[in-house]
């Protein structure tokens, strides 16, 4: 008689009888040797959940500015305009405090990396993208909501990247412009001109140059600065302290306009700095 096959073994480990809300994340300790972690930080992901309310909260806005701007209500779709374009600047505050907490108090995972990549993608890409397409880009048709999808994709796209790059490029650029920045670009255009109550039908052309150009350069091999060579734990002169002051004041004075000014000079810095270091090269 022929022996019988013997079953695989399908008994679940021990793994498998976790809870399906349970997250289990490995690393590596102080001396190389490879652990696991159960759970996630708090501390960042509540900042991380807060980019993505602001984000959230900004789709919102934009729907709701539409249906006043249908109605007739122009006044009140002025309103709801900025509060969508303000919570995306709140966004960039909290994405900036996220990874800086997390850093500070040594609680950074793979879990608050996607995590907030995943944030960023409503933030700083469908968000905008939503506001430049009610507010003018809808006038265009077709052609209005291709733009904005060159902006998503090209905000997915620049997300992918930089992941990939963690640890390998050099920290001190950011090759294409960020998503936060690009956000700020559109969001910011968006405030500024609402503000003053310009039909943005009137102005799609110029929008539509604007939301595409910033999709662009987010994809592009563009280097801009990061700034994370700055030492926010050391001892700075008293006066670093006086130009903070100076800074907030003179962002308070105007905030649509500034802030507009401010990230339209950033987004420029890029190619200015590309095309002057070809020149010299050549």
């Amino acid at each position: 008689m022929s022996e019988r096959p013997e079953e695989p073994n399908t008994a679940p480990d021990a793994d498998s009888l976790l809870p399906v809300d349970e997250h289990v994340e490995e690393g590596q300790d102080a001396e190389g040797r490879r652990v696991r972690h159960r759970g996630i930080y708090l501390l960042p992901n509540l900042f991380t959940t807060a980019n993505l309310f602001a984000g959230f909260y900004s789709i919102i806005n934009s729907i709701t500015a539409q249906s006043a701007l249908s109605a007739g209500n122009t006044t009140e779709a002025v309103k709801y305009y900025s509060f969508a374009a303000i919570a995306i600047f709140v966004a960039m505050v909290l994405d900036g405090l996220d990874g800086r907490v997390a850093r500070m108090t040594n609680t950074q995972s793979a879990f608050g990396a996607e995590y907030d990549s995943l944030s960023d993608m409503i933030a700083f890409g469908m968000a905008p993208a939503l506001l430049a397409f009610v507010w003018a880009l809808g006038a265009m048709g077709k052609v209005g909501w291709m733009v904005a999808f060159i902006y998503v994709a090209g905000a997915a796209l620049r997300l992918a990247r930089f992941n990939t790059q963690v640890g390998k490029a050099d920290k001190r650029y950011f090759i294409g412009l960020a998503s936060p920045a690009a956000a700020g670009v559109v969001a910011g255009t968006v405030w500024a001109l609402s503000d003053f109550e310009i039909p943005g039908a009137k102005l799609s052309f110029l929008i539509a140059i604007l939301v595409a150009g910033a999709g662009m350069l987010m994809v592009s091999n563009i280097k801009y600065n990061s700034f994370k060579e700055l030492d926010l734990k050391g001892r700075v002169p008293f006066v670093a302290i006086l130009a903070v002051v100076l800074v907030f004041a003179v962002v308070f004075i105007d905030p649509p306009r500034i802030l507009l000014l401010i990230f339209l000079i950033y987004a420029a810095s890029g190619p200015v700095q590309h095309l002057l270091r070809m020149r010299r090269h050549k």
